[in-house]
């Protein structure tokens, strides 16, 4: 087996080039297959319906669908949807969300709990919710103290996000398949 050393680094100007998506984490690319199932891209749909209609008095902060968040030139990401309250001047996300929802599947749940979890707390998300589709719960974690901390499970309830510049209430029961 290579060690570390042996293993290939990939950086931003690599992953521009691949075809499909992929996600780029310290050098180490992730392929985003298989492409979500029709219930991950429905709850991502009532998530971003959702955000966007709470956002809708709040001048500061938008909700943005799945998009590139450069945060270094090996570490690139996707989040399934988030929040943003701070002005981008490219194409792309440079700086940390607010909050982030990532919906959790088979194929990438152990790098959303662990991976991007990490990745998350280290950049300094102040709120990610681990979305599972299966058992209609999210896992929401709040940033303190530079640590995500777990706030609680939800299911059929409402949260209330501090997004700094605003305050949404985010309701979970209306994202669940019916």
């Amino acid at each position: 087996m290579p060690t570390a050393d042996e293993l290939p680094h990939y950086l931003y100007e690599d992953y521009a080039s691949w075809e499909g998506d992929w996600e780029l984490i310290k050098g180490i690319p992730y392929a985003m297959t298989p492409s979500p199932t029709l219930q991950h891209q429905r709850i991502s749909q009532k998530i971003a319906y959702q955000l966007e209609k709470q956002l809708t008095d709040c001048p500061a902060c938008q909700a943005v669908p799945a998009v590139d968040w450069i945060i270094s030139d090996d570490t690139v990401v996707q989040p399934d949807n988030l929040v943003i309250c701070h002005q981008e001047q490219g194409d792309f996300i440079t700086q940390a969300p607010v909050l982030i929802f990532e919906i959790l599947s088979p194929s990438t749940a152990q790098k959303d709990r662990i991976t991007k979890f990490r990745l998350y707390e280290q950049e300094g998300v102040h709120w990610y919710c681990l979305v599972d589709p299966e058992h209609s719960v999210a896992k929401i974690y709040r940033l303190e103290q530079g640590k995500l901390i777990k706030l609680r499970d939800i299911s059929n309830e409402s949260q209330e996000f501090d997004l700094i510049k605003c305050r949404i209430e985010f309701d979970f029961s209306a994202i669940w398949p019916e």
